[in-house]
């Protein structure tokens, strides 16, 4: 595998700056032994990919432009000729994603395991102050043990623990950041890849915490691996990394997906990418894609790879929140955010975990500009002790929020169910985004479900009759009439109900008009487009 860098370039060391020329190549050379022979061939025998082969299976062939090669600690002689140098653990340069300008910072594990104490932070601070001024992605590939105790034998006392002045917060705002968790990522290994919009990492071979076993062991005498401490099973629960990868290939690909979708900055808009799926494509399976029968359950996202151009789902936070589906497709080839519900999960109601998801999610879509798709099956809250312990109203409370500041143009789609609170979250309303609704003819909405608002309305009439089983479904049946979407429609509270199959034909016309919404927006507001 080629280094991505022109540090190999050979250039004739000729004239009369021959000797500063030659010292130059030499000390670039010396940056391209990283930890050394023995490190690496350590690190190789792990069966990992080292920071350099990382950065050159993620950028476009000869791409790469390194920044800060030249530092780390010279070694010079008695008479002060230099002899070699240590590079720092921190690779830091721009380079060419699918012909899209990124920064890049990458760990170097050969060189005292990444460890952030044994870097020169002005190093890695500039690129990303770097992708912040100039507006392009930024992308950190980590592999860091975080702090070291080793940093005593240079400073010759400790010292007070703060982070470096870098504009994680500035970047957040203005251009898409992505973290990769490529092994251990402890103390501010974790901050860079947790302060994000997307991350990725590597199934067993990637930990994310605040510190590793050893200081846990020492703090509260727990016996745990890495695995245990902060692997992906971890996450799934936490909620702090976005996805898992099967390796680092895998992981690599998500981020050069990811950014597929996402604009250079948020003073540009998003890529859109020339298709060959009709628009007014129906997929006939789609009209019974709803079972008749309301008990069974159905498969979201297949009704979702139906609609949306061929092969475009690009799905975010699989393991988390799994009531609702968050992810990055295309319509036309526009760029779009979408958001479902899956009644395999929680029959798809909104637990804290799937509020937090969703919320991020539109944060994400309003903030690059991409129009956001709801398909709506929201039977409501997660209801029951555990969902009150876990904060789950104010989960909800906060998804509102977003939806209020929310500027992304807005569909939802009512496919089944859209009850409660959670239900009267599916989209904006009070908002700048003007929500569209339509709905397919197996919708029902209202304040509460007809199998339990029966029950604790007519709960002494049911009790009291001969039949109280027969009783509840003649008044379940009877409630079930009025609840027809038709009914809605007759007083224009839905915008349209649609045959299933005409609903990609409706929003890839939508999507035209959004698109030209989001560019005329940021052509008002002096932005590139």
């Amino acid at each position: 595998m080629s280094t991505p860098t022109s540090l190999q370039q050979k250039l004739d060391a000729s004239g009369e700056w021959a000797t500063e020329l030659a010292e130059l190549q030499l000390r670039r050379n010396q940056a391209l032994n990283m930890g050394g022979p023995e490190a690496l061939a350590k690190f190789k025998a792990s069966g990992r990919l080292n920071a350099r082969e990382r950065i050159a299976q993620l950028v476009d062939a000869d791409s790469f432009r390194e920044v800060g090669a030249l530092a780390g600690k010279g070694h010079y002689s008695r008479e002060g000729q230099f002899e070699h140098i240590d590079p720092t653990n921190a690779i830091v340069g721009t380079g060419m994603v699918d012909a899209r300008k990124v920064a890049i910072h990458a760990d170097d594990f050969t060189i005292r395991a990444g460890s952030s104490e044994a870097t020169i932070a002005d190093k890695w601070i500039y690129i990303e102050r770097m992708a912040h001024q100039l507006r392009f992605p930024l992308i950190r590939l980590v592999d860091s043990a975080g702090g070291s105790v080793k940093l005593l034998l240079q400073l010759g006392g400790t010292k007070i623990p703060e982070y470096p002045s870098w504009p994680a917060n500035e970047l957040l705002k203005t251009v898409p950041v992505v973290g990769v968790a490529l092994g251990v990522c402890a103390g501010q290994g974790a901050i860079k890849v947790l302060s994000s919009h997307f991350s990725v990492m590597v199934r067993e071979q990637a930990q994310v915490m605040a510190a590793g076993p050893h200081v846990v062991k020492q703090a509260y005498a727990q016996d745990i691996d890495k695995n245990e401490l902060g692997g992906h099973m971890v996450h799934r629960k936490s909620a702090l990394v976005h996805n898992e990868a099967e390796n680092e290939t895998d992981a690599l690909n998500q981020v050069r997906r990811f950014l597929s979708y996402l604009p250079r900055s948020v003073f540009h808009t998003a890529p859109v990418l020339p298709v060959s799926d009709d628009p007014n494509r129906a997929d006939d399976w789609l009209k019974n894609a709803i079972p008749y029968d309301r008990r069974k359950i159905f498969d979201p996202r297949k009704i979702l790879s139906s609609i949306m151009d061929q092969d475009s789902v690009f799905e975010i936070g699989r393991y988390q929140g799994g009531s609702v589906i968050t992810a990055l497709a295309r319509l036309n080839g526009i760029p779009v955010g979408v958001i479902a519900n899956d009644p395999k999960v929680q029959g798809g109601a909104m637990t804290n975990q799937a509020a937090y998801k969703m919320e991020r999610h539109v944060k994400l879509c309003s903030l690059f500009g991409l129009p956001i798709v709801n398909f709506v099956d929201q039977p409501g809250n997660q209801t029951g002790l555990e969902a009150e312990l876990g904060g789950t109203l104010l989960g909800a409370t906060r998804v509102g929020e977003a939806l209020h500041d929310c500027k992304s143009p807005w569909v939802s789609i009512l496919i089944r169910r859209c009850f409660g609170m959670a239900g009267a979250l599916h989209a904006p309303k009070y908002g700048e985004a003007l929500n569209l609704r339509y709905a397919w003819p197996s919708a029902r909405w209202g304040s509460i479900p007809i199998e339990g608002g029966v029950m604790a309305a007519h709960k002494s009439e049911i009790e009291s009759a001969p039949d109280p089983a027969a009783k509840r479904a003649e008044l379940e049946a009877y409630y079930l009439n009025m609840t027809s979407p038709f009914r809605t429609a007759e007083k224009f509270g839905i915008l349209d109900i649609i045959d299933p199959r005409e609903t990609r034909s409706i929003l890839c016309d939508w999507v035209n008009d959004a698109w030209e919404r989001i560019k005329t927006d940021r052509i008002s507001s002096g932005s590139a487009v």
